[in-house]
């Protein structure tokens, strides 16, 4: 059978870069430290001193966060949850008590008005409770109802919307189809007019939230036509309407409770006042909400880091082997040493990216996919190096831990929670492009019509002129700058402390690195740089872990005046960078010394049936069934598995 539907469009590979493109906000109107780090440019001054929260915000933070902390304390039963694959009414009906539906809500719509840096705190602490309660508050205020409306919604919508969203509804965000990812140039569903109506038809697929929503957010594509300007378009459905069947509720390898599934709209009605912004504004509102909702992965994943550092810290010291607490053998201790930098650095990511979301003073759209990236990443190594210091029990799951008199220490499951967050929002490997994308634009801007071979003669001179502008004044400053100075960054060397500042001299010599590397690729491969992944994703990952370097140097500064822990955090921050600047170098290598070439010529030939032979002396369990399910529009083939939360 077809691995692609009958009924889906074939769209180009230029079509869909097209629809990609004009989705993407095109302006920079405010500065943006990742941005000017791909640049070449360390503007230090665009972070340090670090932002703070103001006090009267900080005090509703901490207030909602010793209230969220007795609750998943006392009414949060986590090994339940994994054991029912589902989380409890009486649980999720506590959460609207409390509040947690609206954290990011404004107060005068009933919610309590969060700010970002206390509501990825939030998530950080429920998330460590249970991972799938932390992934239905998520999904529900981050990429559900609440933020789109936020950001794009007209009063009479906020009005009508947000009281619910923030203590009795839940909403979810319907974008992906059984055979469009993040490619949704071939986006099915389709919107179409009908007086003051639109009559919505699809079949939308991994909807998180979706099975127990009340409020759906859905992308669908509006047909041109007179009066009609057509194109990607969202709207709010009650997911209660007529011809809304929730056809499966997917299971995973983790975040057994997760309420995921399959959802089908047949001939919906939805009133012309529910679409959010004009025609033709569905991915640049789906992109604009992800540019902070993003940031609730990564906080999650500090949770996640936290919990991984406490166990292993408890276990590697009760552990003795060969006379000596484990935690004491060189192999072990560097798992360690990981995980406890690295959850520093990860938190100073995520709590710099949201306070700076919070000012408003700076574009954080690099920021935040890296913070995305970054968190999911490092996340499931930390997790799976916990698994490697716990052993055998490691492997073994909580349940079967406590069934022998041991402690139920749910390593393995923290595991299997977290891989998701790695395909989550952007796949990494997605992730790469956009931030490349974004990290080049500067470039684009000035020469993108002389690598573009469908522009004409005339254009092309025309970009070639601006270019050569824009380089004579940009690559004479990536020769030489502060990193090459010995007494650059000094304040990040108090007395008695760590020297951080070499770090940050570091920081800003391969910053200038990162940008004439990727200048050189562009003269080298011109139109073909996009198609070089492997490369573009090295480039990415150096802007990573430098942008990861410079907050965790910034926020050691800051906890220096201001906690008395200070010293400790500048041992955190230099380690880390230590161990960044590793992996920094090693990518740096890989950027012209790799297997990218010969991996092209591999995969032609597994592709081609070349090596159909290496596969032999083995069995397929897999069951039959075409690889992507044919998701044709029509009537429900299967029961409604919506399932509503019953009032306590």
């Amino acid at each position: 059978m077809s691995a692609t539907p009958q009924h889906q469009a074939k769209v180009s590979e230029r079509e869909a870069r097209q629809v990609a493109e004009a989705a993407r906000e095109q302006d920079w109107r405010k500065p943006s430290f990742a941005k000017e780090l791909f640049l070449g440019r360390f503007r230090i001054d665009l972070i340090h001193p670090h932002p703070l929260p103001a006090d009267e915000d900080a005090q509703r933070g901490e207030e909602f966060l010793a209230k969220l902390r007795d609750f998943c304390e006392t009414e949060i039963d986590s090994a339940r949850i994994e054991r029912e694959a589902k989380i409890p009414d009486e649980t999720v009906n506590a959460l609207k008590e409390l509040g947690a539906l609206g954290m990011k809500i404004d107060t005068k719509y009933g919610g309590l008005g969060l700010t970002q840096v206390y509501y990825n705190k939030s998530l950080a602490l429920v998330g460590s409770a249970s991972p799938a309660i932390g992934a239905l508050l998520s999904a529900h205020q981050s990429i559900g109802v609440p933020q789109p409306l936020k950001l794009f919604g007209t009063q009479e919508q906020k009005d009508t919307f947000l009281p619910r969203c923030a203590r009795t509804d839940i909403s979810a965000f319907l974008l992906t189809e059984p055979d469009v990812g993040s490619d949704p140039a071939r986006l099915a569903t389709t919107a179409v007019p009908d007086g003051d109506s639109y009559i919505l038809d699809g079949v939308k697929l991994w909807t998180t939230n979706g099975v127990v929503a009340d409020l759906l957010v859905v992308m669908a594509r509006v047909p041109k036509s007179e009066g009609h300007k057509g194109g990607i378009t969202a709207f709010v459905v009650e997911a209660a309407s007529e011809g809304i069947t929730v056809e499966n509720r997917n299971a995973f390898m983790g975040l057994r409770g997760l309420e995921n599934g399959v959802t089908r709209l047949d001939r919906v009605r939805v009133p012309a006042a529910n679409r959010i912004g004009p025609e033709g504004a569905g991915l640049k509102i789906a992109l604009t909400t992800l540019n902070t909702g993003r940031l609730s992965l990564p906080a999650m994943c500090v949770g996640a880091g936290k919990w991984c550092l406490k166990i292993a810290r408890e276990w590697s010291a009760a552990r003795e082997q060969w006379g000596k607490p484990v935690a004491f053998h060189e192999a072990v201790g560097a798992k360690i040493s990981f995980i406890a930098a690295t959850t520093f650095a990860l938190e100073a990511v995520v709590d710099l990216s949201s306070q700076m979301a919070d000012e408003d003073r700076n574009d954080i759209r690099i920021e935040a996919a890296l913070a995305k990236l970054y968190g999911s990443e490092m996340g499931c190594l930390m997790a799976d190096e916990l698994v490697q210091i716990r052993g055998g029990r490691g492997f073994e799951t909580a349940e079967s831990l406590a069934e022998r008199g041991e402690r139920a220490v749910p390593a393995e499951q923290i595991l299997r929670d977290l891989r998701i967050n790695r395909i989550f929002e952007g796949s990494t490997e997605i992730m790469h492009l956009l931030i490349a994308r974004e990290a080049v634009d500067a470039h684009l801007s000035v020469a993108g019509d002389l690598i573009d071979p469908d522009k004409s003669l005339s254009d092309k001179a025309r970009a070639g002129a601006k270019a050569g502008g824009f380089y004579a004044r940009w690559l004479p400053k990536l020769v030489t700058g502060p990193g090459q100075l010995p007494r650059s960054y000094g304040e990040f060397h108090p007395a008695g402390h760590r020297d951080l500042s070499g770090h940050l001299r570091y920081v800003e010599r391969s910053a200038r690195k990162l940008a004439r590397s990727t200048f050189y690729a562009m003269s080298r491969w011109q139109g073909r740089m996009e198609t070089k992944q492997g490369f573009l994703g090295r480039i990415v990952d150096i802007g990573a872990e430098l942008f990861a370097m410079s907050a965790a140097c910034v926020r050691a500064e800051l906890l220096r005046t201001t906690e008395e822990y200070g010293r400790e955090a500048y041992q955190l921050a230099d380690v880390f960078c230590g161990q960044a600047r590793i992996r920094v170098d090693e990518l740096f290598d890989r950027l012209w010394t790799n297997t990218d070439e010969l991996d092209r010529k591999v995969v032609k030939g597994v592709l081609g049936g070349t090596y159909t032979w290496l596969e032999q002396g083995v069995v397929d369990p897999s069951g039959d069934g075409p690889w992507i399910a044919d998701a044709k529009k029509g009537e429900a083939p299967r029961p409604n598995l919506r399932r509503v939360i019953e009032k306590g």
